[in-house]
């Protein structure tokens, strides 16, 4: 478990690179964010790598991975800071070999704790459980309940990010469960004060929120 609950930010499946740098800035600069994951789906390697290339600086001038989804032969490729891959993408074992020890691995587990626990053995630097609320974004395999969030951080020191249909008036239960990170995507780039805002409100709400108590020695 993290000190405290970090933004993790998802870009919109379709962007147009050289447009969305000043976005993606702006989100940045409006408080703390752990990582940005470049989520492109259905985009040519050709799009993806010139996203990466266009990309890369917002990020690394401010200190913040960016990751890949899905791809981690493109990942390593760009030289990206990591990839997340789902169930059905390629293999841990494969994006491990690609990526090496130091760069990052995540993956998706829907709501499975057998899956996690899978994962976790395999060296994954963070398994992520979802969707936890209703999303537009992706049709969602799992539906887990806050609870998941408690027993894993209680279970293990793998980071867990907590995702699907994410705003700041309903992750407090999930950041409260022990989330090391909250996934949003749509609320960001959506929000009616500009992407910037979303993050400083989301990162005012863990604030307020704080971690959960440590459990009482047995």
């Amino acid at each position: 478990m993290t000190e405290r609950c970090r933004l993790y930010l998802i870009t919109p499946a379709e962007i147009e690179p050289d447009k969305f740098r000043h976005p993606l800035a702006q989100a940045l600069d409006g408080g703390d964010v752990a990582c940005v994951q470049l989520r492109l789906k259905g985009a040519g390697d050709d799009d993806v790598r010139r996203a990466a290339e266009i990309l890369s600086p917002v990020t690394g001038e401010r200190g913040v991975a960016l990751i890949l989804n899905d791809r981690p032969d493109l990942a390593a490729a760009t030289g990206l800071d990591g990839v997340h891959i789902g169930q059905q993408d390629a293999s841990f074992e494969e994006a491990r070999r690609l990526l090496g020890d130091d760069r990052t691995v995540g993956v998706t587990c829907h709501d499975s704790r057998h899956l996690a626990m899978v994962a976790a053995e395999q060296g994954a630097d963070y398994v992520a459980f979802g969707a936890f609320y209703p999303t537009a974004t992706k049709d969602a395999i799992g539906h887990p309940e806050p609870e998941i969030l408690a027993w894993w951080s209680e279970t293990t020191t793998v980071p867990c990010v907590a995702i699907g249909g994410i705003t700041v008036e309903n992750c407090a239960p999930l950041v409260r469960a022990g989330a090391d990170f909250i996934a949003v995507l749509s609320y960001v780039w959506t929000f009616d004060a500009g992407p910037a805002a979303a993050v400083k409100a989301f990162n005012d709400e863990f604030d307020r929120i704080g971690r959960p108590a440590p459990l009482p020695a047995a």
